[in-house]
């Protein structure tokens, strides 16, 4: 270090002055009022609010030579007068730096037991992470915490805690940390079982008689006994003869998962652009999207031809690999990188979507695709999905409010 060169705060004494008790309005400024008459500088500030009770660390720069008994002595005294409890530890400089490698974990409970907590903080420190900040995104209708690691990289901890995570119960995502989690991005969804609680199809077969037959075939279908396509045409053959007017019954029947609308809603609110591909039905999927205000749609067409059902489809199918390809054009036109988009699904026929998208969601899915994708959501809320891209339910719902006096 020249001369002319101040010293850094990695080379000078510093001092952390910790206070803790009942939370108040006026403690922060209280505080650093006090520390002004000592000319100490701030090298850092950590706040925590928990029940009430609140937790304010401050790292500043030793004060002048022979002032430092007089401030420990004046801090302590106005925190008695606050009835509030401090602490002063002197050091070098500033924290130590954070170890390469960067993530957040997100973890889903519901409850979020301690046990499940314990396991996971012990599995990020088996990897070589290290937890440098824990907050909570929500408290209901989960319990989601995000855990901000470093040290490890972002791969081998998602294998480890998604293998945990199974043994828990409990759904964990992680994502690489930076600059690009708060990039524009894009959300690409199935729709049976994933945006709707429905399977449109049976839903159709219902109207025709013949919904037993179609369920057991979409069954095997989606554990990924059979050829998608070919269990496609089987089932639509099912509905030859149905009258064209039985599309407006079965949109009206159409249920959407609890949380679709607060997802849609919040993700364009801060931005994103919000998709949907499915093995159903364009005839369902338009309305959808002109109800949701849906960026982009693309399903499979039921031929109608003199106000019937053919019993065939028209156009390319969208099957397993036409999704992933879907996924691929979406983010072509929306101008979004591959590694920005997510994807969620909750059947085989998904899997190349959720495994070329940069953050895949299996979402209440079946077994073969939990282990496939990169994380699980398991509760019946699809707005949990929110929590995973760290929005936090306060911002959730101030998006809400936002929507609703516009």
């Amino acid at each position: 270090m020249s001369a002319s060169q101040p010293p850094q705060p990695a080379d000078v004494p510093t001092l952390l002055v910790k206070i803790f008790g009942k939370d108040r309005p006026g403690l922060t400024a209280g505080l650093f009022d006090t520390l002004a008459a000592y000319s100490v500088d701030v090298v850092d500030i950590e706040q925590v609010v928990t029940r009430g009770r609140i937790v304010l660390c401050a790292l500043v720069t030793q004060p002048p030579t022979g002032m430092e008994g007089d401030l420990r002595a004046t801090v302590h005294s106005w925190a008695e007068s606050m009835k509030m409890q401090a602490e002063i530890i002197s050091g070098i400089g500033d924290n130590l730096p954070r170890g390469l490698g960067r993530s957040h974990v997100t973890v889903l409970g519901h409850p979020l037991t301690s046990e499940s907590t314990a396991s996971i903080a012990a599995s990020i420190t088996a990897t070589g992470g290290n937890i440098d900040r824990i907050f909570r995104l929500a408290k209901y209708p989960v319990t989601a915490v995000e855990f901000a690691v470093s040290g490890t990289e972002t791969e081998p901890l998602r294998t480890a805690l998604a293998i945990e995570a199974a043994k828990l119960g409990v759904d964990v995502a992680v994502v690489a940390a930076g600059l690009h989690r708060r990039a524009q991005r894009l959300v690409v969804m199935d729709v049976d079982s994933t945006l709707i609680q429905d399977e449109v199809i049976e839903l159709f077969a219902a109207h025709a008689g013949c919904e037993n037959e179609v369920a057991e075939v979409t069954a095997a279908a989606m554990r990924g006994e059979l050829d998608f396509e070919q269990s496609l045409h089987a089932r639509v053959k099912l509905l030859a003869g149905l009258d064209a007017s039985v599309v407006d019954k079965v949109r009206s029947e159409v249920r959407l998962t609890p949380g679709a609308r607060t997802l849609i809603r919040t993700l364009k609110r801060l931005g994103y652009q919000v998709g949907v591909v499915s093995g159903g039905f364009t005839q369902v999927t338009d309305d959808l999207r002109e109800r949701l205000g849906l960026d982009f749609a693309q399903a499979n067409t039921l031929e109608i031809v003199d106000g019937r059902l053919t019993g065939r489809v028209t156009g390319e199918i969208v099957d397993r690999a036409g999704k992933a390809r879907l996924l691929r054009r979406f983010a072509a036109e929306a101008g979004v990188p591959l590694e920005q988009t997510v994807a969620i699904g909750d059947g085989a026929n998904d899997l190349d979507m959720l495994n070329a998208a940069g953050l895949g969601v299996a979402f209440n899915a079946k077994p073969v695709v939990r282990e496939a994708a990169h994380t699980a959501v398991n509760v019946p809320f699809l707005d949990t999905v929110l929590y995973l891209l760290g929005i936090t339910r306060e911002e959730v719902e101030a998006a809400e409010t936002h929507t609703d006096t516009d």
